[in-house]
């Protein structure tokens, strides 16, 4: 409710200033976003969370993953930067600015945290947090907004970095992708119970999975949500990539015969 009236008065703010904000961005923030948002934690997967392994975890990966993604198609960030004017636009961009959100917004960091994450779920901490209903509010609202740290400082392209750190995320993106994997890989192949949790007692379902298959179905949508969660990443720091390459280029270009040659020598002095 809160992000959808500050999303509303965002859209209004701008229009008492004569400007209007286009409708896709709008209905992918509420029927994608906010949608995606309502149907993970309130249907089938919130209301089995806490009896089924695999919807505990499925749940998490697309708070933190999928639904901060589909948020970002409605571009809050820039609809924000829009609509705030005086103090506020610039307290805005020096949170975007912030070590926090620079941290966040790093595309290396998002699949590190994600794992770190997902290790808990080998964990008997894991059963505790399922079956806790103070921890299974706390998840709903703290891992979306953990997930929206860092997906829209990246998608928003609120960060500037430079050519050889662009380099670096994407190389160490594909090292993450194999990284990610491992929390699912561990649960689906392992033949034990993970969490330690106790039976469910009382009469259940006939569709209800054991608790080994339970914690296998829970590796396998994990290990598959996790390495599509990194395509986006990848697409994100390729496009990135391209674009820094074009604007060093254009500044090339726009230097002189005299400004070029100086700053190749200049680069020529400083090699052994």
């Amino acid at each position: 409710m809160a992000a959808a009236g500050l999303y509303l008065a965002g859209i209004l703010a701008l229009r008492r200033r004569g400007h209007r904000w286009p409708t896709a961005p709008t209905v992918w923030f509420f029927a994608l976003g906010l949608g995606s948002y309502a149907w993970v934690s309130f249907g089938f997967l919130g209301a089995y969370s806490s009896e089924l392994r695999w919807a505990f975890t499925t749940r998490i990966a697309l708070l933190l993953f999928a639904v901060p993604a589909l948020i970002s198609l409605g571009r809050p960030v820039a609809l924000a930067r829009l609509a705030l004017e005086g103090r506020r636009a610039s307290r805005l961009e020096a949170t975007l600015r912030s070590r926090a959100i620079r941290l966040f917004g790093n595309a290396m960091f998002a699949p590190l945290f994600a794992c770190a994450v997902f290790l808990v779920f080998l964990t008997p901490v894991a059963a505790v947090l399922r079956d806790n209903p103070w921890s299974e509010w706390t998840i709903t609202i703290v891992t979306p907004l953990a997930g929206m740290l860092m997906v829209l400082p990246i998608a928003a392209h609120s960060i500037i970095r430079t050519s050889f750190f662009v380099t670096v995320e994407f190389l160490l993106a594909f090292v993450e992708m194999l990284l990610d994997a491992v929390p699912g890989l561990l649960l689906r192949l392992n033949d034990g119970i993970l969490d330690h949790a106790p039976a469910v007692l009382g009469h259940l379902p006939f569709w209800f999975p054991n608790a080994l298959h339970d914690q296998h179905l829970s590796g396998d949508f994990l290990w598959f949500i996790a390495e599509i969660a990194d395509v986006p990443v990848l697409i994100i720091l390729f496009v990135r990539w391209m674009r820094l390459d074009r604007r060093e280029a254009t500044r090339y270009d726009d230097l002189s015969d005299a400004e070029l040659d100086a700053l190749t020598q200049a680069h020529l002095r400083q090699r052994p």
